[in-house]
């Protein structure tokens, strides 16, 4: 198979200015579906303005034809990493935290992952007495400058927040949240008193109506039964993850964990692809003991080739694949984790292919889920109503005789009826 290749549908832009989106209407033409339909789509003012029987809309605008595409809501990435992305192989001595080459680096792990098909990401970035706020500056400024492309939430996540030397880490977060970072976050693990540090960011959260997003092992069930009991009620919301720790408790006392997680609508964010440098990335978390229990299960990618996981691929449809494939997960529900389950966690409108909702949409090569989440090669990603990226891939063989005679595919399964997949 030849390299894959990913493109957005145009440079970014360099401040806030006006949204790019486009005002006219986009028609995607042939879409199947998951539920096995074969639909036109109009899309309209970032939104999905009519769905339609194949042929039945007609286009006020560009066409794209989508004939042997299975058309899904876009994932979002609900755990990265920008301020560390891609530093695992630096060539020229330690990595700089300079804002220009952490703008630098978020900027192309953003537009990676927006290949991949994810409008959306939340990320993590860490402010500490070393690099202070800058690395939250320049994460913010990437995304200014990816706006209309992609949406980019920020999380500050602060070292310490407990005692005299937690007390500068508190002012900083409280700066960082005037600068811009709209979930606040960090590792009360790594704190001397977690619970007083998991207290201190949910009092500045509810202050500032932030949303909290927190990495824990969840290695100690008292721990966590006392941030449910802090967290419940608290909006805008309450995640957690990787949590690989709770994998490691006895079974009965994983499961009170998980249902007080549930009462308190505590999200937990699992990583499958492996965690990140702030928590055990050989853990997985029990991802059926939790979905048992009803806790809202997220998935994300966590690093994203830094130290700590040096080969991350950032891919939301890699995640799935593997909450299908080890942790026994439906097709279905393990795309909903990265899709439809991210968004509610991440605080995002509901997307689904109807009229009236967002244009979020990813469009894979391939009919039925399972069969994306196995070879997800080609990709066209929709934000706000407009292509922003492609991933096109051609299979191809030095002598393809064989393959002609049989009538296979060059991607994926032929479907009965609508001929080659292409």
């Amino acid at each position: 198979m030849s390299d894959s290749h990913q493109q957005p549908a145009h440079s970014p832009g360099t401040g806030e200015g006006p949204d790019p989106t486009s005002a006219s209407s986009l028609l995607l033409c042939g879409a199947r579906l998951a539920d096995g339909r074969t639909v036109d789509v109009r899309l309209g003012g970032g939104r999905i303005e009519a769905v339609g029987t194949a042929g039945s809309l007609t286009a006020h605008g560009a066409r794209v034809d989508l004939t042997g595409f299975l058309l899904l809501p876009a994932p979002a990435e609900p755990h990265a990493h920008s301020d560390t992305a891609l530093t695992a192989f630096s060539a020229e001595g330690p990595v700089s935290y300079a804002v220009e080459e952490v703008q630098r680096r978020a900027t192309e792990a953003a537009l990676l992952q927006l290949g991949h098909g994810a409008t959306a990401l939340r990320s993590h970035v860490r402010i500490d007495e070393v690099s202070g706020l800058d690395p939250l500056e320049a994460v913010l400024q990437t995304r200014r400058s990816l706006r209309g492309l992609t949406e980019l939430a920020v999380v500050a996540v602060p070292r310490l927040l407990t005692g005299v030397a937690g007390a500068d880490g508190l002012a900083m977060l409280r700066d960082a949240v005037k600068m811009g970072a709209s979930v606040v976050g960090g590792c009360p693990d790594l704190d001397a008193d977690p619970a007083g540090y998991a207290e201190a960011v949910l009092e500045l959260a509810a202050e500032h109506g932030c949303a909290v997003d927190l990495h824990t092992d969840g290695t100690d069930p008292t721990r966590l039964a006392r941030l449910a009991a802090m967290s419940g009620g608290l909006r805008p919301g309450v995640a957690i993850g990787p949590c690989g720790g709770l994998s490691r408790l006895p079974r009965d006392t994983a499961a009170r964990a998980a249902d007080q997680l549930a009462s308190a609508g505590v999200a937990v964010t699992c990583l499958p692809q492996g965690g990140c440098g702030m928590t055990d990335r050989q853990a997985a978390a029990p991802v059926r003991l939790l979905r048992a229990a009803g806790v809202r299960l997220a998935a994300g990618s966590g690093a994203l080739r830094d130290v700590s996981n040096p080969v991350g691929r950032g891919d939301p449809l890699e995640a799935a694949y593997l909450l299908a494939s080890q942790a026994g997960m439906r097709p279905e529900d393990a795309y909903a984790a990265v899709s439809t389950v991210a968004r509610e966690t991440m605080g995002l409108a509901e997307v689904r292919v109807e009229a009236g909702f967002p244009a979020e949409l990813l469009a894979v090569r391939g009919e039925r889920i399972a069969g994306v989440l196995s070879l997800a090669y080609s990709r066209i990603v929709i934000h706000r109503g407009r292509v922003v990226a492609r991933t096109s891939a051609v299979r191809e063989y030095c002598d393809s005789a064989a393959a002609v005679a049989l009538g296979l595919p060059r991607q994926g399964r032929p479907d009965p009826g609508r001929g080659e997949t292409g």
